[in-house]
């Protein structure tokens, strides 16, 4: 059963934020009243009415949506303050907004790394802070950031997404330990490539640089996954199901990691 009744989402109009929307309204749960946060209104509109297709038949359903850039700190306190007025105090972040930049670390510029801290590291940190003193007040809060495997280790080309992940990490942690003991439980996915419109723009800057076609930059990347194949948004959103429901009210400040085994090797 989900623990949270209201329920902030960003990155909630595409990838693994839109898929973890429709399993939140989908699953076991009570009435929920659910926030859908992205930069693009169209694109979040679409996404309301997909989701409040899903969630038919499932329980009293609350949709609205916000358009916040999670990189810019006035958007962000719009959009919390929005939310709030539409749910109340809320109760669940899952906090998926994030970007991929690639390139050599020599050639990486200050503008770059601080684009990756801007959405993948205050992205999280300021609704995470904005959400946290009412889930302290009311004693219960349930918090799921969407890292990556770059957030447990490095890897070549990407030293400022790298940086970025690992420092969400750090958050996760630090926040689990500050407020474990007040009802408030916070937790990381870590993916490898998920088959999402990132990776393919991933795909597409890695075929762009190297010559090689999109196709095998992919055979390239999953070269190193024992399961050959890209993590489904879906397989995502059912982990975070689970950190937000009832039957993980004990886990905190875990980092599930969903690669295919590729940090297995």
């Amino acid at each position: 059963m989900l623990s949270a009744r209201s329920i902030l989402v960003t990155g909630g109009s595409r990838g693994i934020g839109l898929a973890t929307a429709r399993a939140l309204v989908a699953g076991p749960r009570r009435e929920l009243a659910l926030v859908l946060a992205a930069r693009d209104g169209e694109s979040l509109e679409h996404a309301r009415l997909e989701v409040e297709r899903v969630g038919v038949g499932h329980g009293p359903l609350r949709i609205c949506t916000v358009e916040m850039d999670v990189g810019d700190a006035a958007s962000v306190a719009t959009g919390m303050q929005a939310a709030a007025e539409f749910c109340g105090p809320l109760d669940g972040l899952v906090l998926s907004a994030g970007v991929a930049e690639s390139a050599p670390l020599h050639k990486t510029g200050d503008d770059l790394l601080e684009r990756m801290l801007a959405v993948n590291l205050w992205g999280a940190f300021r609704p995470l802070r904005a959400a946290l003193p009412d889930m302290v007040a009311r004693g219960f809060g349930r918090v799921v950031v969407v890292g990556s495997i770059a957030s447990l280790a490095g890897a070549g080309y990407v030293a400022a997404y790298t940086a970025s992940k690992h420092a969400v990490l750090g958050l996760v942690r630090a926040a689990a330990v500050e407020y474990g003991g007040k009802g408030v439980t916070v937790n990381a996915v870590c993916p490898g490539y998920v088959d999402t419109d990132m990776t393919r723009r991933s795909l597409a800057r890695i075929a762009g640089k190297t010559g090689l076609s999109a196709e095998q930059a992919l055979d390239r990347i999953l070269a190193r996954v024992p399961m050959r194949r890209l993590v489904r948004p879906e397989e995502v959103a059912a982990s975070i199901l689970f950190l937000m429901s009832e039957a993980a009210a004990a886990v905190n400040g875990t980092a599930l990691t969903l690669d295919g085994g590729e940090l297995a090797g």
